[in-house]
């Protein structure tokens, strides 16, 4: 008769699991009932701290943003721009690191307040150096949507790097689509090199942000209005 007793079954123990079994199964495999035998309990015993699929996704989100800034400390001496370079690849290089990692952690709702000091500060550098808050807030959040949505469709076709789902075959597109040259020759620009890719599409996001803000800092009655609304004399 074993004496060795189970770690006690809890949230943190649950999301640990659900984590290490995504990376097996992908999010459309991860139930609840999978990841109880996994655990080796039944099913129910779940309930007792997660009342449906959602709110352990949530919880697996917080759990991945959590150990993405474990040991991270912000550098006071950053630009707005470099804040923005360093924060998305370090979400990119998180979310890659679990298969369907971007799907999992879109849509979710974090469980604590684990984000709100890193929120906090890079409200702050934005403000400091002349952002209104609605404009800081759409920097941040822009950059996230590319980095969340550039993930998700990379994660489509590798699902874990060095990964690749079948029917992405570069070369087999283009002699598919020999009568589109242009469409054909595309594969490479959307289905390899996404390091590449990814840091210039994230370079041309901020280089929007900068083109579309910085000329109108000090200028807080022209922030918030679209270019077509500003007349000669103001531009």
């Amino acid at each position: 008769m074993t004496t060795e007793r189970r770690a006690p079954l809890d949230r943190n123990r649950v999301a640990d699991t659900a984590l290490k079994l995504l990376n097996e199964v992908g999010l459309d495999g991860l139930t609840l009932r999978a990841i109880a035998k996994e655990l080796d309990v039944k099913a129910p015993a779940l309930y007792w701290h997660f009342k449906d699929k959602q709110a352990l996704l949530d919880e697996m989100a917080t759990e991945m943003y959590r150990r993405m800034v474990a040991g991270t400390v912000l550098d006071a001496a950053d630009t707005w721009q470099e804040r923005l370079l360093k924060s998305n690849r370090g979400l990119r290089a998180a979310l890659l690191g679990y298969r369907d990692g971007a799907k999992v952690f879109s849509g979710t709702r974090f469980t604590s307040l684990v984000h709100v000091e890193a929120m906090e500060d890079n409200l702050r550098l934005f403000t400091s150096v002349g952002f209104p808050l609605a404009q800081a807030v759409r920097a941040l959040s822009t950059t996230y949507l590319y980095t969340l949505g550039f993930v998700t469709e990379e994660q489509g076709v590798e699902p874990l790097p060095g990964e690749r789902r079948e029917g992405f075959d570069v070369a087999e597109r283009a002699r598919l689509m020999a009568d589109f040259p242009l469409s054909a020759a595309a594969g490479a620009e959307m289905f390899a090199d996404y390091e590449r890719h990814f840091e210039e599409g994230l370079a041309v996001v901020i280089a929007g942000i900068e083109a579309r803000y910085a000329p109108l800092q000090g200028r807080g009655e022209l922030r918030d209005q679209p270019p077509h609304t500003r007349s000669r004399t103001q531009t």
